[in-house]
This record gives structure tokens, sequence and C-alpha cells, in this order.
């Protein structure tokens, strides 16, 4: 199908992921994309894999980016041994807006040109939802459902979701789990017939703009950072747990740059720590943790890397995570004690968050998000003198400031937009965990807003 088509589809029909047939090759381009903006760079980056008219894509991404409040987009710090790369400049202060932007405006675009009506329906572990409906509030042509697990969010996340009070949007506190949220949202599209009746639509990372808007930021702190240094490769360590951020410099790799190793930096939830470390992917019970848009145990975008892993084998990989749905594990050899020069792993505990928030602000004076922490935690395993470390900086400190609070002993993780929140009312109804009750839900309040 059709980028177009692709991206108002979200989950193909086959409840599989899409991906593009090919990759472009952008190593012969990267020298002149040195001296872009991080709009012009995404522009040059989304024309290669969409079928948009120039201009209305042009229009479109700078629109989309001038919601951020710093002029780079996507600023880098330097800490220590490690690049921070802040993706938290966005209207909800995490990495999540730098897709969502794009994908609300990219919706609205396609339903204008086909005169159509979308109903959004997304599953979140705190910072996707908000994200998601920043990106499409108020909008006329769509309504957006988001379930977050009810109890598992830090109270600034769930405020950034329920005090948003316009008519088409609605939040669902679920009874459950991210990985439950996550199931019932596949269940759902995967009833094609209720999928069709009610335009269902999907901004979760199993719609493959999500993923494309996300390589651009490799290949802009990759082109920043060689300038910086003369390094021909550059590392990235990522805070991962729903895997679809790390997939992105998986594609990002495969166009032609030259990244010289993904670090995969799990919480305790490290399902996919364990995979790249062993070859075994097996399902446990969710721990909560401070690092909550990583307490995950189903990844969603892993089926997108399998499909290369097992040399691009569709049906490979249906046997394989029909097996896994069956509560079996995965299993891929290893080859030479590794299941993919390209990626290391490592678990990051609590303890170590704790004190990494700690030391970097004592030494450098820096404040990381629990999230952030245990990338960067994670990113000195894995330093290489001829490749420097770019850490991924997935939200801003002051959504988790009780965790900062704990870390280091003081109140001093604040944003005023994020304070403000604590006085404005909210809206939120609750939900079992059973996809017969998300369809009721959606089924009414459909009916009511027609």
């Amino acid at each position: 199908m059709s980028f177009s088509d692709a991206i108002m589809t979200g989950l193909a029909r086959d409840g599989g992921l899409l991906l593009p047939e090919e990759f472009p090759q952008i190593s012969d381009r990267l020298e002149h994309w040195s001296e872009l903006s991080y709009s012009e760079l995404a522009y040059e980056v989304m024309r290669l894999f969409t079928d948009l008219p120039d201009d209305d894509l042009k229009k479109m991404v700078n629109k989309s980016y001038a919601t951020f409040n710093h002029p780079d987009v996507t600023p880098i710090e330097r800490v220590g041994d490690v690049y921070v790369m802040e993706l938290f400049h966005g209207p909800t202060m995490a990495f999540k807006d730098i897709a969502l932007q794009f994908l609300g405006n990219l919706f609205e675009y396609q339903l204008e040109r086909r005169d159509e009506h979308m109903n959004i329906v997304a599953a979140t572990s705190g910072d996707t939802g908000s994200a998601a409906i920043q990106g499409v509030r108020g909008k006329e042509r769509i309504n957006i459902f988001v379930m977050h697990p009810k109890g598992r969010t830090s109270e600034v996340q769930k405020r950034q979701m329920t005090t948003v009070l316009e008519d088409n949007v609605f939040n669902l506190a679920v009874d459950g789990t991210f990985d439950d949220c996550q199931a019932m949202l596949k269940q759902l599209f995967n009833d094609l017939d209720f999928k069709d009746s009610y335009k269902l639509g999907a901004v979760n990372s199993i719609n493959w703009a999500r993923i494309l808007a996300q390589v651009v930021y490799y290949i802009y702190a990759t082109l920043k950072i060689q300038k910086l240094t003369g390094a021909k490769r550059i590392r990235f360590s990522v805070p991962t747990g729903n895997f679809g951020d790390i997939f992105a410099g998986y594609v990002a790799c495969r166009m032609g740059l030259p990244i010289g190793k993904l670090i995969l930096a799990t919480n305790e939830n490290n399902i996919l720590t364990r995979f790249f470390n062993t070859g075994e992917y097996s399902q446990g019970n969710v721990v909560p943790t401070l690092s909550p848009s990583m307490d995950i145990q189903v990844a969603s975008n892993f089926e997108r890397y399998l499909y290369y892993l097992l040399g691009e084998d569709s049906s490979a990989v249906k046997k394989m995570m029909q097996s896994f749905a069956d509560g079996e594990t995965i299993r891929v050899p290893l080859n030479n004690g590794q299941l993919d020069p390209l990626f290391s792993a490592g678990t990051g505990t609590t303890e170590m968050t704790l004190e990494t928030i700690k030391t970097c602000y004592n030494k450098y004076g820096y404040l990381l998000d629990p999230h952030t922490a245990v990338g960067y935690r994670i990113a000195h395993d894995h330093l290489c003198d001829d490749e420097p470390m770019v850490c991924l900086a997935t939200a801003h400190p002051a959504k988790f400031g009780d965790a900062i609070k704990q870390a280091i002993g003081k109140d001093i993780a604040h944003h005023p937009e994020l304070d403000a929140l604590l006085d404005k009312p909210m809206r939120c109804n609750n939900l079992a965990a059973k996809v017969d009750d998300l369809k009721k839900y959606v089924q009414d309040r459909v009916n009511l807003s027609c």
C-alpha cells in the first residue's frame, strides 16, 4: 500500500506491522545535510518515504516543530563523558512529541483531503497519551481515546492527559498494566469489522510515521557530533520499553547512518535486555519502577526488528510471535556469543537510577529524569574512545519530581506549565481490562459525537 494508506491504516489488516519495502540509502547525502536545521533535515528525510507533495510536506513539518520551545528542537549537551540529546522540548516535554506533533498534522491533512473522520485509540505507559492528545486536541475530524494503566503513571503524566477537556478527547484508566492496554488495542484493531465501521486510527508506535519521525533525530545527532568531534561513527544509548525509539536508530543504520553501536537500556522490566544477551524472549510480570514509561514486558515494535533478524521472513515472524502469544519462549541462536553485533544491552535497577540522578546532579549540575538516568548509566558500560556516546533524554525531569526528590533530597524538579496542572480539573473514566468494555465505550461516545 502507499505511504498515506499505511499511515491511516496503522496496524496491518492481518494483524502484523507495516514496513517500507526498502530503505533509501543516505550516505551520499550526509555532507549536504550537515548544514540543515532540524526542520529542514526532517523534511529531507521524510520526503524519501512519503507520497505527499513536497510543498505540503514542508509546511506540515514546519508547523509540527514550530511548537517546540528550543530553536534546535533537539539540543545536545555535554554531560561528563556522554552527550545528552534533549528530546523533551515539545508541548508535553517528552520525546513522543517529536513524532506525534507531526502525526497529528498528517492525520488532519489526510482526513481533509479524503473528507473523512477518524477515531484514534491509543495505549500509553505515560508519555504517548499526552503527546497524542496534544497532537489532535480540538481537531474537528478526530476523536481520541487513550488508555493508561490506572495508578501506574506519574501524577504529572496522568494530569497531562486528564486535564485536557476538549470534546474530542477521552481518557480511560484501565485496571491493569500497560501490556493489558496494548493487548486490548491489538484485539480491537484485529476486529476488522469494528475497525472499518468506527474508522479506527493508531498513534502508538505500531504506526510507521512514528518511527519515521524518530529516525530524523538520530541523523541530526550524528551529524552534529561528527562536526564537533571529527568521529567517523557515533554510539547511542536509548532508554527502552516498547522498542520503537531504538528501532528508529536501527532503521537509520540500515539507511547508511554511521552508527557504531546501539545500547539498549532497560529497567527491571528487562525482557529486551535478556533477549539481546541470551537470545531468549520470554514474558514476565511487570514490575512498577521509577521509570514507568519503560514498565513493559511485551514490546510491540520488537516484531519489526525480528523480521530483519529472521532474514525478512514474514511467515517465520508470524509463527514465532504466535508461540510467544501462547506463552512460549522465543529462542534465537547466538552467533559467537552475541545476537546482533550492532546492539548491546544492559539493565538499570532502581538503586542505580537514583544514584545516577544524584551523581550527575552533584558532579555536573545536570538533572536527569529516571528514564534518561537508566540510559546514561548503561551508556558508561559501553564507552569507546573513537566513537562518542549520545544518550537520548526522553523526558523533562519535572515530569518525575518525586523520583528526583528521592534521589537528591531536594524538591527542585519543576516546570511552571507542569505545576499549573495541579489546579486544573480532570476528566477520566475507569475501564476494566476487557476489549468488549472498550468497544462499548467507543461505540457509545462515537454515536454521541455524530
